[in-house]
């Protein structure tokens, strides 16, 4: 006997379907997609073992290159007018991908800039994250298209693609004519404006790069481009041979789920391994797995001084700063070295090693940068480029308020219940 099929066993259907459906597109996209990094490394060499710069070359890729220039900008008042100034000085090719870009007046002065450059004929093609540019507004995108701007929007969302959602592109570079690069952690947005003067501007770094190593950068971009719309950007006008610009050795280094995304973990890892003497890392969002605890806490107990420099109570994002605190125990612990920033909301992005490796770019310290988000960080290898990141280290330092052991002991138990709750889904953070 069939059973009649009544408006409210139709409904218990539906839901039951669409309750299904969506559970599946959740496993789909915050289930691992490759096999995570488990055993911590052996330290088989230090940092000024050649053999650290061939692993760094070889093992991980790409080469090392010699020659290059960089420059660092501080804040919005050096960060904004350097990049704007060079894609006005731009002949042939723009190549840009971010994650935040806000429909504000810094907004506003980037897309009129880059529509000035189409409309003069040259090949413009931006990159947008689509959940960092949702504030966007739409027809700021259709100005850009009008002009000539070929424009993508990362993992946009469509049906055949809801598997990705998680994934986002949080790299943010850009190539002027393939002959100079910008990276860091600057996103395209007000509150990255002026001098981290108060609350309501944020302190942050980043970099003008030229020599060969800007090849590099060019392919990170081609390879979230060709993604995005099967188009490969090839030629003398994005690819054009490079002459040394200076001395710095450097390579530009990329991760993703579609083509390793374990591997800027494995950078980390290798790197803070092979320290000696000192680690300073300014991290804007510190959620560390496991293993990498225990990385940090061995190069602590074998006499490494490390030190890490966080946000304080300015933040954008409470929960990541309630997980992240879950850990702080262990590592005061061992003798690692806390601080809180105190002016302003915090978001450099760099790890510095023994006066010699600086990693700078968009990998925050957090399983989301190491194994969901695209994420792309230069590596310069070079003495001198490593004391000037270092004395900004310190004076940002001073700016701080060191954790003490007593401090982390007493504090209330409701804080203990936020950071306990919140490290549950540190996985995502």
């Amino acid at each position: 006997m069939r059973r009649k099929v009544t408006p409210s066993l139709f409904w218990t259907i539906l839901v039951t379907a669409a309750l299904t459906l969506v559970g599946g597109i959740l496993l789909l996209n915050f289930a691992p997609n490759e096999k995570q990094i488990e055993t911590r490394l052996s330290r088989q060499y230090d940092s000024n073992d050649p053999q650290f710069r061939r692993s760094l070359g070889v093992l991980l890729g790409p080469p090392i290159l010699e020659g290059n220039k960089v420059e660092v900008l501080l804040n919005g008042d050096q960060i904004f007018p350097a990049m704007l100034d060079a894609i006005r000085s731009a002949e042939k090719t723009i190549t840009f991908e971010t994650y935040i870009y806000w429909s504000e007046s810094i907004g506003k002065e980037f897309a009129d800039a880059l529509m000035e450059r189409a409309r003069a004929g040259v090949k413009v093609h931006v990159m947008l994250d689509f959940m960092g540019s949702m504030k966007m507004d739409l027809a700021q995108i259709d100005a850009m298209k009008e002009a000539g701007v070929q424009v993508q929007r990362y993992h946009k969302p469509v049906w055949w693609k809801l598997a990705r959602l998680n994934n986002r592109t949080h790299r943010k570079l850009l190539v002027i004519d393939g002959k100079v690069g910008f990276t860091g952690g600057v996103g395209i947005a007000d509150q990255w404006r002026g001098n981290a003067q108060d609350k309501n501007h944020w302190r942050d770094t980043h970099f003008r790069i030229e020599g060969p190593v800007v090849g590099q950068i060019q392919a990170v971009f081609n390879d979230n481009w060709l993604k995005a719309t099967g188009t490969v950007l090839d030629g003398p006008d994005y690819f054009p041979a490079l002459t040394p610009a200076g001395d710095m050795p450097a390579q530009m280094f990329s991760s993703s789920p579609t083509g390793g995304s374990e591997s800027m973990h494995l950078m980390y890892l290798m790197t803070i391994t092979a320290a000696r003497k000192t680690i300073d890392l300014s991290a804007a969002y510190f959620v560390p797995d496991d293993l990498t605890i225990r990385t940090l806490i061995e190069a602590a107990k074998r006499g490494v001084r490390v030190r890490i420099l966080m946000p304080g109570d300015i933040i954008d994002s409470d929960l990541v700063k309630a997980a992240s605190r879950e850990r702080w125990g262990e590592l005061l612990a061992a003798g690692v070295k806390l601080a809180e920033y105190q002016p302003t909301m915090y978001h450099v992005k760099a790890l510095i090693v023994d006066d010699l490796l600086v990693s700078v770019g968009s990998t925050n310290f957090d399983n989301r940068s190491f194994s969901i988000n695209d994420e792309a960080n230069l590596n310069i290898l070079h003495a001198d480029f490593a004391r000037e990141q270092t004395a900004i280290f310190e004076d940002d330092w001073k700016r701080s308020n060191p954790v003490t052991k007593a401090e982390f002991r007493e504090r209330p138990l409701w804080e203990r219940f936020t950071t306990s709750v919140a490290s549950l889904v540190g996985d995502q953070l």
